[in-house]
């Protein structure tokens, strides 16, 4: 899929600064998993110079590559994602239709499903999709990207 951008500023705080490369990487790893995202076959990597983390490996879906994908890039200090990630297999046509929503200031769950679905009453769809990453469908905050599932 390639390189997607995210706020270097925002996000959760993971590691610091001082930290190797493979520390950063192993930190990463731990927090995929804190979050129950599938990580079998999945690995990242960061790179320092470039604010960027390199995700490889396969995932089922692609509703699971996009969860993977915004979740390391709303990790602060990280600038890219580097998605390299291959889908098993896209025989669901909703697979199609995940996309990425960038939260702006003063944007609610509710006003993002209204203006992604028509109906500001589907915001669970948007809040399920991005949980663990979300524990309360109030608390979004500007730059950060969230998954946008197809439309149920």
């Amino acid at each position: 899929m390639g390189l997607i951008d995210f706020i270097k500023g925002a996000g959760e705080k993971l590691f610091n600064n001082e930290a190797s490369a493979e520390e950063k990487s192993a930190s990463i790893y731990k927090y995929l998993q804190r979050f129950n995202l599938r990580t079998e076959g999945v690995s990242a990597s960061f790179n320092d110079d470039t604010n960027t983390i390199k995700v490889i490996g396969t995932v089922d879906s692609m509703l699971e590559r996009k969860r993977i994908v915004a979740t390391l890039g709303n990790i602060e200090g990280v600038e890219h994602v580097n998605d390299e990630l291959q889908v098993k297999t896209n025989d669901n046509e909703a697979d199609d239709n995940v996309r990425y929503y960038e939260v702006k200031s003063g944007d609610t769950l509710s006003g993002i499903a209204e203006s992604m679905y028509g109906d500001a009453n589907k915001y669970p769809q948007i809040f399920e999709a991005n949980k663990p990453m979300l524990s309360d469908p109030d608390e979004i905050y500007p730059g950060q990207k969230l998954v946008i599932p197809a439309e149920k």
